[in-house]
């Protein structure tokens, strides 16, 4: 029987966490910059790209590219199609797959302002469009670890009408000079990564970790409420009841799709954001134990160490005397 039953926070203050996972976790990874690029080529060309520590977006405006990516089957690219590249080894972009390519570094040369033209400019036939994320390396693992190699929705899927519409804005505002050009470039990169771990999370072969599990009916409904209220001390029978599922079957279910048993995610995720928390909050090691669902400093304090390594005060020591001055 379908519960509706209210769980009261035991949050004392400001919580932390938006209550949404992927908002959380795009906060928690701290966007740093987006690089746009604009990559115009005539056939035959071929471009190797080195390895890329965070995530790129690419969307294939004209043409057609083949991609290869290192441990992967190549996968060709048509007009209309959207790739998402997470945390990719060394790669390469070509009209056809004979061809030996060049470095990325001999165009640089050529580069205006994220714009590069391979070949005559009269014999273009494809024009490819990307994106690259720069993120806090801290955190990046959470979402890193829930992405394969490539992520792609091709032109045809009924998804990607509105994708296609934030990449024509995006790709106007790539070619404008307007004020607050960068600005209106990263919400639109953010945006289109939202809409890429949508589709990719509703995949007939769903990913493992939280993203999969986010739109499982009983495994997601629990997942949301946990980040909803992380500072509440919920208990396995409280999300097994959010689940519609016994204790047991829940336990076991959460398990095998995120990876973790619930109350140890629950823990882990409480110190992703308490360990985000003492890098840059204001708040005291009091508060922030209050904040993540524990009754004492003392209480948050040894489950910090536990999995993080180090006490709170000396975590925050730490973090803050490596950031920059000025």
């Amino acid at each position: 029987m379908k519960s509706n039953k209210a769980y009261p926070s035991s949050k004392q203050g400001a919580g932390v966490g938006s209550g949404d996972p992927i908002i959380d976790v795009l906060r928690l990874l701290r966007t740093q910059t987006v690089v746009p690029a604009r990559v115009h080529a005539a056939s035959p060309w071929a471009v190797r790209f080195d390895p890329y520590s965070h995530v790129k977006l690419g969307v294939v405006l004209a043409g057609e590219s083949w991609l290869r990516l290192e441990g992967c089957e190549p996968v060709l690219l048509r007009k209309g199609d959207f790739f998402l590249l997470n945390n990719p080894p060394a790669y390469t972009l070509t009209s056809t797959l004979d061809l030996a390519p060049e470095q990325a570094t001999a165009f640089r040369e050529s580069e205006n302002d994220g714009e590069v033209r391979i070949g005559a400019e009269a014999d273009e036939d494809t024009y490819v469009c990307c994106i690259d994320f720069v993120f806090e390396e801290a955190n990046a693992s959470v979402l890193f670890d829930v992405l394969p190699p490539i992520v792609l929705v091709r032109a045809g899927d009924p998804r990607g009408a509105l994708l296609a519409n934030l990449s024509a804005l995006t790709v106007a505002e790539m070619e404008s000079t307007g004020v607050g050009r960068s600005l209106v470039l990263e919400h639109l990169a953010q945006l289109i990564l939202v809409h890429m771990l949508r589709v990719h999370a509703e995949e007939t072969a769903r990913p493992v970790g939280w993203l999969g599990a986010l739109v499982e009916d009983g495994i997601g409904a629990a997942l949301r409420a946990m980040h909803a209220d992380v500072g509440r001390r919920w208990t396995l029978d409280e999300l097994a009841a959010i689940g519609h599922m016994s204790r047991s079957a829940f336990a076991a279910a959460f398990k095998a799709k995120v990876g973790t048993a619930p109350l140890t995610y629950l823990i882990e995720w409480r110190m992703s954001l308490a360990r985000d928390a003492l890098r840059s909050d204001t708040r005291s090691i009091s508060e922030l134990a209050a904040a993540t669902g524990y009754e004492s400093e003392s209480a948050f304090s040894t489950a910090f160490r536990r999995v993080v390594g180090t006490s709170p005060r000396y975590f925050r020591d730490e973090a803050r005397q490596q950031v920059p001055v000025g």
